[in-house]
């Protein structure tokens, strides 16, 4: 079995599709589907595919993008290691959130390049209390943080804003102390 560093990316490019009208969705999950173990997709569309970000992160991957000549975009969906509870199930989004408190700390980290929104939300959560609400605006979906807020026992919930441009973050301070 070929090591995750040795993989290379599967590749999809979806524009012939859309040109024919065809929905590519399907033939994404299929391309994710028969990905090898640490295996990542390169997928090449005529527009952003933003949407897709968040489906991709349900499944354990982290989006990078980049603008191709012509207005076409490249994405690499690239696999992240995601923590797992004592069950073995991911852990992610609290279904608790609606019920925390008003945030004490609000960031906006739109405009900044990673990895700078997550050291910025993990600097600011060293200096919370134990159910304290952090609330923070970003540039894109998060994917790498999830699994720090995990390992240091903070729950988090987060979604796109409806025009799927800024990602909306709650985290709560679960009370454990920063590695």
């Amino acid at each position: 079995m070929p090591t995750t560093e040795a993989l290379q990316p599967r590749e999809l490019d979806v524009r012939p599709m859309l040109r024919a009208g065809q929905e590519p969705f399907q033939a994404i999950m299929d391309a994710v589907s028969a990905l090898l173990p640490g295996q990542p997709l390169r997928l090449i569309a005529p527009f952003r595919p933003v949407p897709l970000y968040s489906v991709m992160a349900n499944r354990g991957f982290a989006a990078s993008d980049r603008a191709l000549e012509g207005g076409d975009w490249e994405v690499l969906f690239s696999p992240v290691e995601v923590a797992e509870n004592e069950e073995g199930l991911a852990i992610g989004s609290s279904p608790s959130a609606v019920f925390w408190g008003d945030p004490v700390v609000e960031l906006d980290l739109c405009d900044l390049p990673p990895p700078e929104p997550m050291v910025r939300i993990l600097e600011a959560l060293e200096g919370m209390q134990a159910g304290d609400v952090l609330f923070a605006l970003l540039g894109r979906e998060p994917v790498f943080l999830f699994p720090e807020l995990a390992k240091r026992q903070h729950e988090w919930a987060g979604n796109f804003d409806a025009a799927g441009t800024t990602y909306r973050l709650l985290v709560r301070h679960g009370g454990g102390k920063g590695h």
